[in-house]
Parts: structure tokens; C-alpha cells; sequence
């Protein structure tokens, strides 16, 4: 007797893979790795032209979810419009603590990455190192915004920095 997985996820679904991003689920698949079978999703991811295999049994472990609801995309632009919370500490240590957050999958802190990254045309340069985590962050909700508006990557870049520049 199996018990069904809570987080059952059907063909052709979008779903996120917190290391990687936007993926559509293409099927189901057994597979044997050292004389053990495992039932995997092949997920191919929207980016990189990546292929993931994730055994069913392991999709909690690695944070697989279902793309955020609309509500959750509406908390996420809410958040982008607040003042950022910039923190008087080492920028390895932000860096890390902001590594975390993107990699976490969580569009709420992956939308903190990016309000407290961003500049304005007339604010302080950034470092190299900061307008590459900003990019990584943007990339990764502009994915995820635009999968759940159903609209293209471009468009939802193009909203995330509109709500950007209003604050």
C-alpha cells in the first residue's frame, strides 16, 4: 500500500526548483542508480536548457513546490514597494544571508533580495558582486511572475522594475 505524495505533481505543470528556478514537469520516469529503482519527475527547466531528475521521494527534500498563487505575487510587488532594509554589516555576510534567501525558492525573499539591492540611476554605484546577486534574484522572481501572470520573462522584468522605480 503507497501513500500518495501530498505534493502530487501532473505532467506538464509548472513548478519550482529553488536552485534553479521555473521548470515544467515533462514526465514521470523510473530510473535505477546502483541496483536501486526510484520513480522520478523530469523537469525541464525554462532556462539553461537544464534537465532535472527528482526522485518523488525526495521533492520535499529539495524545496520542489508548485508555482506561487497570484495573492502570494501580489505580497511579493507589495514588498518591492517598501523602503529597503539595508543593514550596517559586512558584505559577506549580506551576501551569504542574501545567497540563502534566492536559493530558499521563496518569491517573498527572493523579492527582499531585490528591494534591498536595488538602485536608482542617482544612488551609489554598486559593487560587481552586488549587481550580480541583484541579477541572479531579478532573473529568478521575473521567471516565477511571469509564469504565474502568464505573460514572458521581459514583461515581468519590465513590471518588477516599474514597481522598482515608483518607490
Amino acid at each position: 500500500m503507497s501513500k500518495k505524495k501530498k505534493n502530487q505533481f501532473n505532467i506538464g505543470e509548472l513548478v519550482i526548483f529553488p536552485k534553479h528556478g521555473v521548470g515544467e514537469i515533462k514526465s514521470v520516469s523510473s530510473i535505477e542508480i546502483s541496483s536501486i529503482k526510484t520513480t522520478c519527475y523530469i523537469i525541464q527547466m525554462e532556462q539553461d536548457r537544464l534537465i532535472i531528475r527528482v526522485p518523488i521521494n525526495k521533492q520535499d527534500d529539495v524545496g520542489l513546490r508548485k508555482i506561487a498563487s497570484k495573492k502570494k505575487i501580489e505580497e511579493v510587488f507589495n514588498i518591492l514597494g517598501q523602503k529597503p532594509k539595508i543593514r550596517k554589516i559586512m558584505w559577506s555576510r549580506r551576501a551569504q544571508e542574501y545567497d540563502s534567501k534566492i536559493h530558499s525558492g521563496d518569491p517573498i525573499k527572493i523579492g527582499e533580495v531585490i528591494r534591498d539591492l536595488f538602485r536608482k540611476n542617482n544612488q551609489p554605484e554598486q559593487s560587481y558582486s552586488e549587481r550580480q546577486m541583484f541579477q541572479i534574484a531579478l532573473e529568478r522572481l521575473a521567471r516565477e511572475v511571469g509564469a504565474v501572470e502568464k505573460t514572458d520573462y521581459f514583461q515581468a522584468t519590465e513590471k518588477i522594475e516599474n514597481t522598482l522605480y515608483k518607490k
